[in-house]
């Protein structure tokens, strides 16, 4: 089965084409700055990266400029468009309502419009992608697989706030948890990775990108996660501040004479590692470089992001009465060994030790700890796309 991935964004777009006997990429790209002016790169297994610069007004021609590069008689990999057997989405927000991947019919894009106000940035552009493509290709099964239907398992004492019942009841005020396909793919990965029993496993799954979360996973199932209704709540990230006190938000409104909305978008965008690092950037291979030159706002940033890290950690390693394995995944996870080596400091009293060479490694899975660590810590590359490949060929195959 081919399916065709796509991931949107509010001006961007990501998408791979993917053999699902095979697990193989025929072709992935990019289309960004939609909206704006228009840019796509197409890049079939293989072969060289091509770049068109078109306007892209909506998604709408994006994704129709990314069906005639799949078809294109020159590089496509497709004879025809009949040869993509089903669409697979990423969503953002499924709410209290989508708890689990769907086929998209008529209630599903009720929910994810419902669902605008959690995800402002995210679920508009995700059903524009939807809808674009039941337009382009007709017919064709379309499956939404959300960010948070991962984290449904989580109990009532994990994913209630203490504010009162009737925001719950009203609004679904609640912890829903991002990341969660990630979450999902790494988790069990680990698993067979490590040869551990599903059924008998702890896991801690630590997602550090740009965007960044944690997750506990106990017998294969999510019992806890850092991001909450949104994705600022949790770890410290690029440009996001994570947990602080919400009263900080009201002395800053009052004292700056600002609104609620430009507040968040402070903690979303002007936050984070950004900000400690005295707005220097919020790549840490910017922060690495400019910490080993003296920059102690940099060091400040990184040591700041990793203390967080630990603390979730920690937490969930209680939380769960005891963890097997802890995995870095995403760009951080996977690449920054300063972000692995100071975290993993901070987890002497579980026995883990570190093997220095090990920690020089990227882009593969592998251990990271010692043969005689008591916890084994690895590194597994995150998969996203393949996760929503493999949903929307389970689905599909069900209807």
């Amino acid at each position: 089965m081919n399916v065709l991935v796509i991931n949107c964004g509010s001006s961007s777009l990501k998408y791979q084409l993917i053999n699902s006997d095979t697990e193989q990429v025929a072709a992935k790209g990019l289309c960004e700055r939609i909206g704006v002016d228009g840019r796509m790169v197409y890049q079939p297994a293989g072969g060289e990266k091509e770049i068109t610069e078109a306007p892209m007004p909506t998604h709408n021609e994006a994704i129709r400029m990314v069906l005639e590069a799949l078809v294109n008689p020159k590089t496509g990999v497709l004879k025809s468009l009949d040869e993509v057997d089903a669409i697979g989405h990423r969503v953002l927000h499924g709410g209290a309502k989508l708890t689990r991947s769907v086929i998209v019919d008529d209630y599903a894009k009720q929910v994810i419009r419902e669902c605008f106000d959690l995800g402002p940035l995210h679920n508009p552009a995700n059903l524009m992608g939807i809808e674009a493509c039941m337009k382009l290709m007709p017919g064709k099964p379309n499956v939404a697989v959300f960010d948070t239907a991962f984290h449904q398992t989580m109990p009532p004492k994990a994913y209630r706030y203490a504010i009162p019942t009737r925001y719950y009841q009203k609004y679904a005020i609640r912890k829903y948890g991002f990341h969660g396909t990630s979450h999902s793919f790494v988790s069990g990965e680990t698993i067979k990775f490590l040869g551990l029993d599903r059924n008998n496993s702890k896991v801690i799954v630590a997602h550090l990108g740009n965007g960044a979360s944690i997750s506990a996973v106990k017998n294969g199932k999510c019992a806890d996660t850092s991001m909450g209704l949104t994705p600022l709540e949790g770890l410290i990230m690029g440009t996001r501040s994570g947990d602080l006190d919400p009263a900080v938000l009201e002395y800053i409104c009052n004292h700056e004479n600002i609104t609620v909305s430009q507040m968040l978008h402070i903690l979303n965008k002007e936050s984070g590692v950004y900000a400690l690092s005295d707005n220097l950037s919020s790549d840490f291979r910017d922060l690495e470089d400019a910490m080993n030159n003296g920059n102690e706002s940099a060091a400040l940033a990184i040591d700041a992001f990793c203390y967080r890290v630990a603390k979730y950690i920690g937490s969930y390693a209680a939380a769960m009465n005891g963890v097997d394995a802890i995995t870095f995944t995403g760009g951080i996870g996977e690449n920054a060994g300063i972000v692995r080596e100071k975290v993993l400091s901070y987890f002497g009293y579980l026995g883990i030790k570190m093997d220095p060479e090990q920690n020089k490694k990227r882009g593969e899975n592998f251990i990271l700890s010692t043969p005689d660590s008591r916890v084994t810590v690895c590194v597994i590359p995150t998969n996203e796309e393949l996760a929503i490949c493999r949903e929307t060929v389970e689905l599909v195959s069900r209807a």
